[in-house]
């Protein structure tokens, strides 16, 4: 293994050749700070299309025989989410440290399990939530943080489309990690609801929910509402972040403004000092200008693998760690619950309290 905290390359395999591998391989190989040693798949001739000819780059089914190599630093995980503590756990025994597609896990106890294992082995353990890394969604915590907004009133997002319906998965689990990481990333203090209610339909019989809402109190009396759809003819991807100042739009598919933030909303004025006395209280209407913040244009994936790296020469946990995949995790789980419950509020389990690297 290489020194992690000098300037050479750290040595990367990916474990999955399928839909989201080959951008993770294109992305490795394309970063200075990392060199790509292997694919791994079970399907060989696939691992080798991907790696292309005229490389060094080993294709192969072993698993064992990667995780044993002493130039191999790090393992990406691009496999269902069924196999990620399987796949996860091995490699935190073989020392390896991990980037692992989204969803964390299949269910929080695996998750947790997971997040426990890397921090008693010193290990990076980092989620793969990309839209964090997107120009957007980094100006998004930007305002965020700096108060542009205000105090957050409430968070509409909606992710819909003719999709595929996914064999293993329902529509929940398919769409909504996407917008879950998203609010966990901007969101001051990350994704802690204080319950989930989930309604979900399945109007072609498919066994699945195909269309879903779920509704996400959270603390301050704010409301967080996702829905996702596979059966929507029309393609949306929008998210309004509301607050005490100003308003936010971001429209994914609008390329010439994808952000807009939104000098108006509504104030409540108060004329008496009984705040019950809704009598005494006016409204006052802010119609302000709206301007588009300027975004510089990146691959989101390159800044995520360049955090990946960051984090393990820097022995640190990563922006998207063990911990905020866990806390999207647990709101999909409780999101089940809440399904079997006939929409229920429901409470959302809480992480690991303590999840530092051990050194």
């Amino acid at each position: 293994m290489v020194d992690m905290t000098d300037g050479e390359p750290l040595g990367v395999a990916v474990v999955g050749a399928g839909y989201w591998g080959p951008n993770l391989v294109r992305n490795f190989r394309n970063a200075r700070d990392w060199a790509l040693v292997a694919v791994v798949d079970l399907d060989l001739a696939r691992a080798q299309e991907v790696i292309g000819g005229g490389t060094e780059v080993l294709a192969t089914t072993d698993l064992d025989e990667v995780l044993a190599r002493e130039d191999v630093d790090a393992v990406a995980i691009a496999t269902p989410a069924r196999t990620h503590r399987v796949l996860v756990e091995r490699a935190l025994r073989a020392g390896k440290h991990v980037l692992v597609e989204k969803p964390l896990a299949d269910d929080v106890e695996s998750g947790r399990s997971m997040v426990e294992a890397a921090r008693a082995n010193g290990l990076v353990l980092m989620a793969d939530h990309t839209y964090c890394y997107t120009p957007v969604v980094q100006k998004i915590r930007e305002l965020v943080e700096d108060g542009s907004l205000g105090e957050i009133l409430f968070v509409d997002s909606v992710r819909i489309n003719l999709g595929l319906v996914q064999p293993d998965v329902d529509v929940f689990w398919d769409l909504a990690p996407h917008d879950l990481s998203i609010l966990d990333f901007v969101l001051p203090g990350g994704l802690r609801p204080t319950g989930v209610a989930a309604q979900g339909s399945d109007p072609l019989g498919a066994g699945k929910a195909c269309v879903g809402y779920l509704t996400l109190p959270l603390e301050g009396g704010a409301m967080a509402h996702v829905h996702v759809n596979w059966l929507s003819p029309t393609k949306i991807r929008q998210m309004v972040i509301g607050g005490s100042r100003r308003t936010l739009v971001w429209d994914d598919l609008n390329p010439q403004q994808r952000l807009s933030v939104f000098d108006r909303g509504v104030d409540l004025v108060q004329q008496s000092v009984d705040i019950a006395d809704r009598a005494a209280a006016t409204i006052s209407y802010r119609l302000g200008d709206t301007w588009a913040p300027a975004l510089p244009e990146y691959e989101a994936l390159s800044r995520m693998v360049g955090e990946f790296a960051g984090a393990i020469r820097g022995e640190r946990a990563p922006v998207t760690d063990g911990a905020a995949g866990l806390r999207v995790l647990s709101v999909l789980e409780a999101a089940q619950t809440s399904l079997r419950a006939r929409g229920a509020l429901v409470e959302v389990a809480t992480e690991t309290p303590s999840l530092e690297l051990i050194r």
